[in-house]
């Protein structure tokens, strides 16, 4: 799996570029969260750019943006949405994989498949 592993199917991990999509999709990655804002820093990639190509190899994305300090519960159902409906193998990235990882943390209950409510 790609990045620091949390459960079987879902990983968390850094900031990828849209050259690193076809890696991915050869690693099994089958879904994308993407939670680092648009324009956080220069030169990032934005989510449309992950997202198109992530589509040209097979991979679905969402986009759920976290700011530091500023996850709610809108973040965290949104999460857990994604957990629940994006194929697995999913990889969440942000800047370095913590906002990723807290919203796992706060989304784990939520989500049907990897939960308390599955």
């Amino acid at each position: 799996m790609i990045g620091r592993q949390l459960v079987p199917g879902l990983s968390v991990g850094a900031q990828i570029h849209p050259e690193d999509l076809p890696a991915l999709a050869r690693a099994g990655i089958r879904g994308i969260i993407i939670n680092r804002p648009d324009g956080e820093e220069p030169g990032q990639p934005g989510h449309d750019a992950i997202t198109e190509a992530a589509l040209a190899v097979g991979i679905h994305t969402r986009y759920i943006p976290a700011f530091h300090g500023q996850i709610g519960e809108a973040e965290v159902q949104a999460f857990a949405a994604a957990l629940d409906t994006l194929p697995e193998p999913i990889f969440a990235y942000c800047r370095s994989g913590a906002r990723s990882t807290l919203l796992w943390n706060m989304a784990e209950p939520l989500s049907r498949r990897f939960g308390s409510v599955g």
